[in-house]
């Protein structure tokens, strides 16, 4: 995450948040506000020292989608289904097989994750009940 050693234990998203560069904490406090406006009921935990949001009450890893400060972006961990869902959508950024990397001196696709956060919220709930 840009600092060479072992990644620092936060207690909480807020605690994470604050460690942050300047820049960084601004951009994680909006896809923050995003993720909760799509799906206002999400718990907020850190899991694999980062913030991750459990979209179904008590949600496993593959449950969660993260977020993670990195030098020059933010990493955002939707899930590979949702991935390949917005493939088309998400062209022009740097992507993995579940996450994207979003530029910190780029402003975010907020409809875009809105619509990701539904898409992968209503696919677990498919499977959950």
């Amino acid at each position: 995450m840009g600092k060479k050693g072992p990644m620092p234990n936060f207690e909480t998203v807020d605690d994470y948040i604050a460690n942050q560069p300047k820049e960084a904490q601004k951009v994680l406090q909006e896809l923050r506000s995003i993720i909760k406006e799509a799906a206002p009921d999400v718990v907020e935990i850190l899991n694999y020292k980062v913030p991750s949001f459990m979209l179904v009450p008590g949600g496993k890893r593959d449950q969660q989608i993260m977020m993670a400060r990195y030098e020059k972006f933010i990493g955002f961990y939707p899930f590979p289904t949702t991935m390949e869902e917005f493939s088309h959508e998400l062209k022009d950024y740097k992507r993995g097989k579940g996450s994207v990397q979003f530029p910190l001196n780029k402003p975010l696709p907020k409809d875009l994750i809105i619509r990701m956060v539904k898409y992968r919220r209503k696919e677990i709930l498919k499977h959950w009940q």
